[in-house]
């Protein structure tokens, strides 16, 4: 069975959480989205990398769901959500890519 990258895991989860949220006009919804990813991608942050390294990676998720918010008032909700999410599969990336 093929494995999903947990930098796409991560990625989709920002963007994910935001088309739930969007599509369905229900903030909570996306959340529950957005938080699920995130319990995946945190799961195997730690398995390939360590608690430390998935512990950094939880917190900048979080800084970057966080800074979508600001950052969608100067370009726009979509591309906000797409920059974000590139930057934490770049983080994620990053962090996981020596996995044996």
């Amino acid at each position: 069975m093929a494995r999903v990258p947990v930098a796409a895991v991560a990625a989709g989860g920002l963007v994910g959480g935001y088309g739930v949220a969007r599509w369905t006009g229900r903030r909570p919804l996306g959340g529950v989205a957005l938080a699920a990813a995130g319990a995946v991608a945190g799961r195997e942050w730690r398995r390939r990398s360590g608690t430390p390294a998935a512990a950094a990676l939880g917190a900048a998720y979080v800084a970057a769901f966080a800074a979508s918010h600001p950052l969608a008032k100067k370009v726009g909700a979509w591309p906000a959500v797409f920059s974000v999410a590139g930057g934490m599969a770049l983080a994620s990336w990053m962090v996981t890519r020596r996995e044996g």
